[in-house]
């Protein structure tokens, strides 16, 4: 692809996704249970009359479109960051068992602590980022290829997977408040759960923005980036470090959410090249996009049961995850 042709491509992805989002949000608004219109929507944002419209939207529509906005985008961006620090386009932090090393710790302060369970993003945080450093050491040999990380990451997360599975039996008395969570849902998802999810995801997305130049020297190969000063491993460690807190801020809301970020920042590549100045944002912008589409559908196409949207987003990233796989020779 040439420079013209990615400079248009570019333009663009980023003229259509703040109306693509505006439009996603809308739609998670609109529909549901009971159909809302535009305009209706719109009177229950500038009038202050207390009515039906306004429950539905204010005390469970909204709060939930809003975490479905936060949970994609950081599921976006920790892949994204992923992808370029393992050097490894299949690097997703649901395949390669990151989020499940932070749906463990997670579970296990609710199971185990669930007094502590304003502590759930720090746990999850510190399980996302165990098992993303585990598997980094694990697949690098003079560097880490992409087989060694796939084959690094099915491992732990078999192993995780086990791990979970024996604390549920042990704790079998506590785990039907831990089920819904761990297929991945925002069911009942409400204002205090935002409230708890905010400050993470805030913080964690400001702080990519950061990310962006080492992100970039990063892409260039450890040897120049070194040359140009750059501390190459601390770098690394540091942007491991924020991809582990963005995903352990989507766990402990959403639980165990998979694909976006394999999805997103992998089109998102495809179309505009490697460059974080405008991967990084549009990941975030197209993440949240994807994960308020999927639970709007997720929740009113299969009335009335309301399927988890982490079994729909498996459901369409598995054959995508399939198909990189095969383009690329793996399989």
């Amino acid at each position: 692809m040439n420079i013209k042709e990615r400079q248009k491509r570019r333009t663009i992805a980023i003229f259509l996704a703040p109306l693509l989002l505006l439009l996603s949000l809308f739609f998670g608004l609109t529909y549901g249970s009971v159909s809302i219109s535009i305009q209706d929507i719109l009177m229950v944002f500038f009038s202050s009359e207390r009515s039906i419209n306004h429950t539905i939207i204010f005390d469970l529509r909204l709060p939930r479109v809003l975490i479905a906005f936060l949970v994609g985008a950081c599921l976006a961006v920790s892949g994204a960051l992923l992808q370029g620090v393992m050097k490894n386009p299949l690097a997703d932090p649901g395949i390669i068992g990151v989020t499940a090393g932070g749906g463990l710790m997670a579970s296990l302060t609710m199971l185990i602590l669930p007094q502590f369970s304003y502590l759930l993003p720090i746990s999850a945080f510190i399980g996302a980022f165990v098992t993303a450093m585990m598997i980094y050491f694990l697949a690098w040999d003079k560097g880490a290829s992409p087989l060694k990380i796939v084959l690094a990451g099915v491992a732990i997360n078999a192993l995780l997977g086990a791990i979970q599975n024996g604390v549920m039996i042990i704790y079998s008395d506590r785990v039907q408040s831990v089920l819904p969570w761990l297929a991945g849902g925002l069911n009942g998802r409400s204002w205090y759960h935002l409230d708890f999810m905010f400050p993470y995801a805030v913080i964690g997305l400001l702080l990519s923005l950061l990310a962006i130049k080492p992100a970039n020297l990063l892409l260039l190969g450890d040897d120049s980036a070194k040359l140009l000063g750059q501390r190459v491993e601390w770098q690394r460690f540091l942007l491991i470090s924020l991809a582990a807190f963005l995903a352990g801020a989507a766990v402990s809301v959403a639980g165990l959410v998979g694909f976006v970020g394999l999805i997103i920042p992998h089109i998102i590549r495809i179309l505009i090249g490697e460059d974080y100045r405008f991967l990084l944002p549009l990941s975030a912008i197209y993440g949240a996009i994807l994960v308020v589409i999927a639970d709007t559908i997720a929740r009113t196409w299969f009335d009335p049961i309301e399927l988890p949207v982490g079994i729909l987003l498996a459901a369409l990233g598995a054959p995508f995850f399939l198909i990189l796989l095969k383009k690329r020779g793996l399989i």
